[in-house]
């Protein structure tokens, strides 16, 4: 069994149950909708889909965030290098008979910097700005290019002040609310404002749905900690971060934030052209797979696939290929990379974490198991990335399909009960039911002695015949 979770990308256009089915028994185990690209009426439709396969399959709504993107062009630009052009945020013509076009941002001319450069369609063609005007700006065509409608538009070094939410991502964070919908990922979150403003919507829909925050230009790196102190967990979204950052900082920086969300005890999930040659082919390249190695080998709890199965060719063969490689990486796992986990304010689940992945290890026990409310205790074990799988007992199934990000944790769930020894027994009993655990395995428990929701205060180490023996009062 892989411990690295992996995210597919879904599309309207292709979401039958049965394909949602194939794609979950090749090893998926978040779907990902892309807001940019679908209504709320496919929306839903692919929801249902979705639920109809397996409960257990949590759902990522990723809305478009503050971007901007060339508007109103009834047919494409070319641009030769070296000619100069007019950009502005205003739907206008060039007085000069110059070539010009528009951006979706309306203080765009006004707030780029007089030697900014401007990047269209994921950096295809490269603008330098010349002079700032009233109402555009002159600009150098660095490479011979096309410029079509509604394609992004990037500024490397600068943040533009545009509002952290569009009226499109209301509608689907209330969609996603309404529908009790696992995860938002927010893109080109840039500080702890953007997670708060997505966190307000929420809020105003009553829900518990938890932020993704995506990590896409530099406003997002230098901001991470206070980024991580709001938001349930991020992606590096290495595909607009790979524009706005010179490409060869891009593996230090995947690194670093590894390293911050696993030490934070927060989801991290890897996403882009993961193995983009597989939209078109059968197999990935060698350089696909080990850029998913080296994913893994910095220890993210999830990697993601984009076009490769939303429109690609093999899509279900994406997912296996995905899944061969974690399984075989995590099997050569190395301690040498393992991250160290600080404790934070002296917290007793932490230490209890730690505790319990070191002792399954030397111990040899068949799994850890424990009982969780929130899922804290369950992420806390995922967090020191142990090689033993970590089955979580949940209350509530939106609790159990959180836990579909968090590395190495299979959650399922029970039915509340009284006390510590009743919520033990049930827990192992049901692992037994579904032939995870036998009864002369020995296992590490991690659980509460104060009920539900007490929080985790004990850890025990024994065969799952006499921790479920006998049923005290």
């Amino acid at each position: 069994m892989k411990h690295t979770k992996i995210v597919a990308t879904i599309s309207d256009k292709r979401c039958e149950p049965e394909f949602i089915k194939a794609l979950y028994q090749a090893g998926m185990n978040v779907a990902r909708l892309n807001t940019a690209h679908i209504t709320e009426e496919t929306a839903l439709m692919m929801v249902k889909n979705i639920r109809s396969v397996s409960d257990s399959i949590a759902i990522l709504v990723d809305t478009k965030g503050p971007e901007i993107r060339t508007t109103n062009l009834e047919a494409s630009l070319e641009v030769s290098q070296g000619e100069l052009v007019e950009v502005s945020g205003l739907l206008r013509t060039s007085e000069k008979g110059r070539k010009s076009f528009s951006v979706s941002y309306s203080e765009f001319h006004r707030e780029i910097p007089a030697d900014g450069t401007i990047l269209i369609d994921d950096g295809e063609l490269e603008l330098s700005v010349q002079e700032r005007h009233d109402d555009y700006v002159l600009c150098l065509v660095e490479n011979q290019g096309v410029v079509k409608n509604r394609k992004s538009v990037n500024t490397p070094g600068f943040s533009v002040n545009l509002p952290s939410i569009s009226e499109r991502d209301k509608e689907f964070i209330e969609f996603a609310a309404k529908n009790d919908l696992d995860f938002i990922a927010h893109s080109f979150v840039r500080n702890k404002e953007d997670v708060l403003k997505v966190r307000e919507q929420l809020d105003q829909n009553d829900s518990k749905i938890q932020i993704i925050a995506k990590i896409e230009n530099l406003d997002g790196v230098n901001n991470i900690d206070e980024i991580l102190d709001h938001a349930y967990g991020i992606m590096v979204a290495r595909g607009d971060l790979g524009i706005e950052i010179a490409a060869e900082k891009i593996p230090g920086i995947q690194r670093q934030l590894i390293k911050k969300a696993v030490q934070r005890k927060k989801p991290v999930i890897i996403a882009t052209q993961m193995l983009h040659s597989m939209i078109e082919n059968p197999r990935p390249t060698r350089a696909e797979v080990s850029d998913v190695a080296n994913a893994i080998f910095s220890r993210t709890d999830a990697v993601m696939l984009s076009g490769e199965t939303a429109y690609g060719q093999y899509p279900v063969e994406a997912v296996e290929y995905m899944s061969r490689i974690a399984k075989q990486v995590e099997s050569s796992k190395d301690k040498r990379n393992d991250i160290t986990i600080p404790a934070v304010n002296n917290e007793v689940v932490a230490y209890l974490a730690e505790a319990a992945i070191m002792a399954s290890e030397e111990l040899n026990t068949k799994a850890i198991v424990t009982n969780t409310l929130t899922g804290k205790t369950a992420r806390y074990l995922a967090a020191f990335r142990g090689k033993n799988p970590v089955y979580a007992a949940c209350y509530d199934m939106s609790v159990a399909r959180r836990l579909a990000l968090s590395y190495g944790v299979r959650s399922f769930l029970i039915e509340p009960k009284k006390n510590k020894f009743k919520i033990v027994r049930s827990s192992l009993k049901t692992l037994e039911r579904q032939g995870k655990v036998s009864i002369n395995d020995t296992v590490t428990y991690v659980g509460g002695s104060f009920g539900i929701g007490g929080g985790s205060t004990f850890m025990e180490i024994s065969t799952v015949e006499r921790l479920t023996f006998k049923e005290k009062e």
